[in-house]
């Protein structure tokens, strides 16, 4: 699964590098983004690209309760075109998270111990998602969710976790965003592990165990 991430650029670096209009007024900065937060996240805007903030965690349309959002901070790639939660999102509205690094925990001698990943290159992280509009007369607008599409593991992940977050190549980008009606299988074929050796994995302390914790030392790699 996909848990935890940074956003470390700021908003208006991140704006640039995906060549969106920046409608964010959080400056970046994030070491620990956790579920059930606002998150910035790139959509499609008729003819242009935006850099928006969506809650993590997908309320599917139907929902009775947002509190189901919770539950929905990921979507499987095997399923999300079936899933009656992600089907819909899945051909019509689909988005880009901009990461810097990704956590995952790796269990050792009954402790967990946390990885931060990362392009070895430091050119940032874009993360498939699928985004949703919910609606009740109450909320003067409605609140708009997200999730991230996870696939199998790379060589590198598989020693980590048993899945990890789809990460898109900038060739992919405009079709990934595209909401016009595109065919699914093509979709699909976008819906696998990113080549190992574009990323590098690293111990973390502890810190970001808790999503209290913010600063640039969460990100710092433990001594070998």
């Amino acid at each position: 699964m996909c848990g935890r991430f940074t956003q470390q650029r700021p908003t208006a670096e991140l704006a640039r590098l995906f060549d969106a209009e920046l409608l964010v007024d959080e400056p970046g900065g994030r070491y620990n983004v956790a579920p059930m937060q606002k998150v910035a996240v790139v959509v499609q805007k008729e003819e242009h690209r935006a850099l928006t903030a969506y809650r993590w965690g997908l309320v599917p349309s139907w929902a009775k309760d947002p509190k189901i959002g919770s539950r929905m901070i990921n979507a499987r790639a095997e399923t999300v075109a079936t899933s009656p939660a992600f089907r819909d999102s899945f051909r019509r509205r689909r988005c880009i998270v901009p990461a810097d690094a990704f956590y995952e925990w790796q269990r050792m001698a009954g402790t967990r111990q946390p990885y931060a990943i990362r392009r070895w290159d430091g050119q940032p992280l874009a993360f498939a998602g699928v985004w949703s509009s919910w609606r009740v007369p109450e909320l003067p607008e409605p609140l708009r969710t997200f999730a991230i599409i996870t696939t199998t593991p790379n060589e590198l992940m598989a020693e980590l976790h048993d899945r990890m977050p789809v990460i898109l190549p900038r060739d992919a980008w405009s079709l990934w965003l595209d909401p016009q009606p595109v065919d699914v299988g093509e979709l699909h074929g976008l819906l696998v592990p990113s080549p190992a050796g574009e990323l590098e994995a690293f111990a973390v302390a502890p810190l970001v165990n808790s999503i209290r914790n913010q600063g640039p030392e969460l990100i710092a790699p433990l001594p070998a």
